[in-house]
């Protein structure tokens, strides 16, 4: 079964006093059906407010932030580790147990 990843974002931080994203914590669940493994991290963000396209918090959705995300890292670096994860729990190179 092929693997589906679906990126989210878990948590915005932002200026109080500016409105702004100063920290985007992001997820990458990832699945082929039976095994799934996820991936999480964060990215720090300076907002350009002389920017004709700065959108006020309230404004913001998912999809924009999760671009400024994809930005910063290997998107398909993660997507591929998380295969490969996965990859490891549908057949394993090591297993435990006791032979009795």
């Amino acid at each position: 079964m092929p693997i589906t990843h679906t990126w989210s974002v878990a948590n915005l931080e932002r200026q109080v006093d500016g409105d702004w994203v100063v920290v985007v914590h992001w997820r990458l669940n990832s699945t082929d059906g039976s095994n799934s493994t996820s991936a999480y991290g964060a990215t720090s963000h300076t907002p350009n407010l002389g920017y004709e396209d700065f959108t006020p918090f309230n404004n913001l959705i998912e999809e924009v932030v999760l671009n400024w995300v994809w930005s910063q890292i290997d998107k398909e670096g993660t997507e591929t580790k998380n295969s490969d994860k996965i990859e490891l729990l549908s057949n394993p190179v090591v297993v435990s147990g006791l032979p009795w």
